[in-house]
């Protein structure tokens, strides 16, 4: 199978199409044709030198850690899923290919209506927003801040909040708040003076934090009177430490995918995919997640 892998690491032009052996599935495990992968900061992380918890980076690496396709074999003790089902999933590097092997408890069936490069697109953001949502306790008629909220992570929380009965003010470029008032939130503009800004925005005050975005997100918080249980972060982990706020944690399932693709599908969650690349051209794809201030997802169309 054709893959875009890593044999160091280093700047995106370490990723290289290779031919690789097409994985076979084992007991409890799906093999999936790839139709779409999405891409993600995590991804990029990995590509520099970072490994992830629970997991070894053995080169070649296959980066991706979310994907979307067609069921193409089926190990032993999986009867809930056949070959030729249309499905999305998530697991921990390997989707940049052709062919991955993913736990058939990490796949869910995916709706004839949501396009490909969406679902391919979809897991990552989705649950990462969900979780961290439960990680902070929101709940109907307070107020979160979302820093970054035109992302990925951002986009979803954003609109899973507003379902809870939450108000969200999100901090954005000013060429996105049109985008995140589609979403229901309040947008303010990132920089100097922010913390003006979101007390004039939210005069209610704010009772919890999701930093999609890094850099003084978590300090800002912080002054606003977000309690440190309640001032959470994706990715500001050290300066988020020094302040008491909280690195976000939580379990990805089946069940919580599914339950977001069924929002999806009825219409009550919108996934936005700026920009899709072809396999081969991953590397350019991960030069524009490296930008860091677009909106919603990068995705690869694989087949």
């Amino acid at each position: 199978m054709t893959a875009m892998a890593i044999i160091e690491h280093g700047s995106a032009g370490v990723l290289r199409p290779m031919t690789l052996p097409r994985p076979n599935p084992g007991h409890g495990e799906v093999r999936v044709r790839i139709r779409a992968a999405g891409v993600q900061p995590f991804d990029v992380a990995v590509r520099t030198g970072w490994s992830p918890p629970g997991a070894s980076v053995v080169f070649p690496q296959i980066l991706g850690n979310e994907f979307a396709g067609v069921v193409d074999a089926v190990g032993a003790g999986v009867d809930h899923l056949a070959a030729g089902d249309e499905v999305l999933g998530f697991a921990v590097l390997g989707s940049y290919a052709e062919y991955r092997v993913a736990p058939a408890d990490q796949v869910v069936r995916k709706p004839e209506g949501m396009p490909w490069e969406v679902a391919g697109g979809f897991t990552a953001g989705a649950q990462t927003a969900s979780i961290a949502l439960d990680f902070l306790r929101v709940g109907a008629g307070e107020t979160l801040l979302v820093h970054g909220g035109a992302g990925a992570v951002g986009t979803m929380a954003v609109q899973l909040a507003r379902l809870r009965g939450v108000t969200v003010v999100a901090t954005a470029r000013a060429e996105n708040h049109d985008y995140l008032r589609s979403l229901g939130a309040i947008p303010v503009a990132y920089g100097d003076g922010l913390l003006e800004r979101v007390r004039a925005a939210a005069p209610q005050g704010v009772d919890a934090s999701l930093d999609a975005a890094g850099g003084d997100a978590p300090r800002v918080s912080a002054e606003l009177g977000v309690s440190g249980e309640r001032n959470g972060t994706i990715v500001a982990f050290e300066s988020a430490e020094k302040l008491g706020a909280r690195r976000i944690t939580g379990v990805r399932s089946a069940a919580r995918l599914a339950a977001l693709v069924d929002l999806h599908d009825r219409g009550l969650l919108r996934a936005h995919v700026r920009a899709t690349y072809p396999l081969t051209a991953a590397a350019d794809a991960h030069r524009e997640v490296e930008t860091g201030h677009g909106r919603g997802k990068v995705v690869l169309i694989i087949g």
